[in-house]
């Protein structure tokens, strides 16, 4: 199996704004931000595709990508953010590396869509 566009940024083969990372995590910019705040928080381990493997495999690995997405919000959007994970193609997953979404920045000029 092809490495994913994100082993490829931790692996530094594909340049990426990087904003955080440790042993276990890297965040970015997304490139295709749908907020005006949009990171993605990636574990370094391509073991799992969508939460749901993430969250059944490594409990502590998902509560830290949980905690990093805190941090990152605190910096970048006061705290407030909406985290994100997608699940299956047809719910708009289009990497199969599982990675979290952090969107923020948007509510109070109408960009993020409340439910």
């Amino acid at each position: 199996m092809a490495d994913s566009i994100f082993t490829k940024i931790i692996n530094r083969e594909i340049p990426s704004e990087i904003l955080f990372e440790d042993d276990r995590v890297i965040a970015i910019r997304d490139i295709a931000p749908k907020a005006p705040v949009h990171l993605l928080v990636v574990p370094k381990t391509p073991e799992y595709a969508n939460v749901a493997e993430l969250a059944a495999g490594d409990a502590d690995l998902l509560a830290h990508i949980v905690a990093t997405a805190q941090q990152l919000a605190n910096e970048h959007t006061g705290g407030q953010y909406r985290l994100i994970f997608n699940t299956g193609a047809e719910a708009g997953q289009t990497i199969f590396h599982v990675h979290a979404h952090i969107l923020g920045g948007g509510l109070e000029e109408g960009t993020l869509a409340t439910f």
